[in-house]
This record gives C-alpha cells, structure tokens and sequence, in this order.
C-alpha cells in the first residue's frame, strides 16, 4: 500500500511539472512572436532572456533541495574514519564564543568535542525555555486546537534553533529529514504498549513532585481539577523535553554507538529536566489557579440574592452562599496579612 501511494504521488508529481512546463513554454512563446513583430529580435532577446531566468530558477531550486554530503558515520572511536569525519563536523559547525581555542584547528577531535560540549550547554538551555513554555500551554489549553498546534509550533521552533547552533549554513532538506528522524522517536509515533510505562513514570513523579493540598485551598475538592492541569502540563513539557534531548543527540553524533544510545539517554535527560521544569512552574500554576478560583467563586455568590420574604428552601441557599462568600473573603484576607513582612 505505501509504495502505491508513492508511486501514485511521483506520477502526479510529475503530472504537474509537466503541465507547467508545457503552459511556461505556450506562454513564452506566444510573447515571443508578439515582441517578434513590435521590435527587430525581440523575440530572440525575449526568449534568452527567459532561457536565463528559469535556468537560475532551476538551478536555485537544486541547491534549496540538495543535501549537503556527509562522510560515513565512525562505529567507534578507534575507527579509520574518525578523522574525516572530525574534520567535516569541525568545518560545519559554527565556533562557540566561550570556546577556549576559537580559532584553532576544526579537523582536530579534540577542537571538536570542546565545541559539542558548550554547545550541548546552549541546546539544554534552549529546551528547558520551551519546555516551559509548554508546560503552561498543556495547563492552560491542554486537548484544544490551540494548545496542540501552539505546541507543535513551539517544538518546531525548538528542533530549528538547536539546528541552527550546530551548523553555520542550515539546509532545508537537511533540517525536515532531522525533523522527521525526531518525530519518529518520540513515543506514540510508533506505537509499542511495552514502551509507555517507561515514559509515563517521570511524568507521574513530577506531576506528585509536590503535595497538592499543601498548595491549593480546599485541597479535597479541587485536588482533581488541579491534578488534571499538571499532568497535562507535565506531559506537553515532557514531550518537548524529550524532543530538545533527541535534536542534540542527533546533531552531536560522532560514531554508530552514539546513535544507538539517543533513545535512552534522551529519556533519562528528559525526566531529570521535566522534575526541575514542575518544581519551578507547580508554585505558579498553583497560586494562579487558586486566585481564578477565589475570584470566580465570589463572583458567583454575589449573584445569589440575600434572604426575603421567600420560601424556605430559597433562604438556605441564600444564607448558605452567604456564609461561604463570607468565610472565602476571611481567608484570602487572612492569607494576605500573613503574606505581609511583619515589622
């Protein structure tokens, strides 16, 4: 089935450029014989000039879609072809200004695992930004069309700039093809049960890093809204960590045995950033919901009229709303003089 739907897409491919050429060429002909018969070899003028601009065109076309070669990837260290591809790493990677030799030789491997390392620092850096940034999108807006395509955008954005650090000319080839080996590592592009638990466990101790009803008002009630806030957030964070950790490893690979360990280092990497990432974001989100939350619900019993002359079902519920817009007024007033530096 894939390779007819290939197939079915070369053919049409194919299809369409030579529709377009056929139309091109109608075009240019046709403005040929009329220049032709305005002015004395227009239409030759006309028809070189054409010639020229669809060369440049195709020619700028090849060199956006060429991908640039690269040496054969060292199963070790100890490889012959160690050097040469030292040597092509050092000539595409841009030097780190925090490099100790910035200017010295690229070929060399030593020069080259220096600048890898300062830039691994950048690329951890980068991730955990975003990884931030995600966690409050998968809070705030969790399943909607919104959050999912902010988050998405916010991992392409991550993939491209941890790309960018490691290479001085970027290639668009290059970068989708270092974008899709990403996508296909991460979890549930490939679905496999047996790998789940593995990716669920950090997202579970750093969504309970903290004790939600030490943070939250009424901890019994609202324990479950909450916790449904976290774990969405914890895991849009995670997936983006995880993103960030697989584009550094695929970037720095230096030999056959640092491809195979990608997966799992970037999974041990990933869980120990997403705890820092909710230790940081739990006091925010915990605070920021808890004010919505008194907010709204004050609103709300200000609508709820005061006891009359109704019944007596009517003046429960207004004596009971009462009651309770009252208590929640004492504790935020409460929890604002105790906020207060005391003199």
């Amino acid at each position: 089935m894939k390779q007819k739907a290939r197939a079915l897409l070369y053919a049409f491919m194919a299809a369409a450029v030579l529709l377009l050429a056929v139309f091109t060429l109608n075009q240019i002909a046709s403005a040929a014989r009329l220049l032709e018969a305005l002015v004395p070899y227009g239409g030759i003028g006309f028809t070189a000039l054409s010639a020229g601009v669809l060369l440049w065109l195709l020619t700028a076309a090849l060199r956006f879609l060429s991908r640039p070669r690269r040496p054969p990837l060292p199963k070790d260290e100890a490889s012959k072809e160690m050097a040469s591809y030292a040597r092509w790493m050092g000539s595409r990677m841009p030097a780190h200004p925090a490099h100790p030799d910035p200017r010295g030789k690229r070929s060399e491997l030593r020069w080259v695992r220096t600048n890898l390392k300062l830039l691994e620092a950048d690329a951890l850096g980068a991730t955990k930004e975003m990884a931030t940034k995600n966690f409050f999108v998968g809070a705030f807006a969790q399943s909607t069309a919104y959050g999912t395509t902010t988050s998405l955008f916010n991992m392409m954005r991550l993939i491209w700039r941890i790309y960018t650090m490691h290479h001085r000319e970027q290639n668009f080839r290059e970068f989708i093809e270092l974008s899709r080996g990403v996508y296909e590592l991460l979890p549930l592009s490939d679905f496999q049960k047996e790998e789940i638990p593995a990716h669920i466990k950090p997202i579970i101790q750093s969504s309970f890093s903290n004790t939600l009803s030490s943070l939250l008002p009424a901890g019994n009630l609202l324990t479950p809204f909450f916790l449904n806030l976290f774990m969405a957030g914890s895991t849009n964070a995670y997936l983006t960590c995880l993103a960030g950790m697989i584009t550094a490893r695929r970037c720095q690979m230096t030999t056959e045995e640092d491809q195979r360990e990608i997966v799992q280092q970037s999974m041990f990497e990933a869980a120990f950033m997403l705890k820092e990432i909710v230790r940081e974001c739990n006091p925010v989100l915990s605070v920021t919901i808890s004010q919505a939350v008194k907010k709204a619900g004050l609103e709300s019993l200000d609508t709820v009229p005061t006891p009359g002359g109704g019944g007596i079902a009517e003046g429960l519920i207004s004596h009971l709303a009462n009651s309770v817009k009252h208590i929640i007024r004492e504790n935020i007033s409460t929890e604002k003089e105790g906020g207060e530096p005391r003199s």
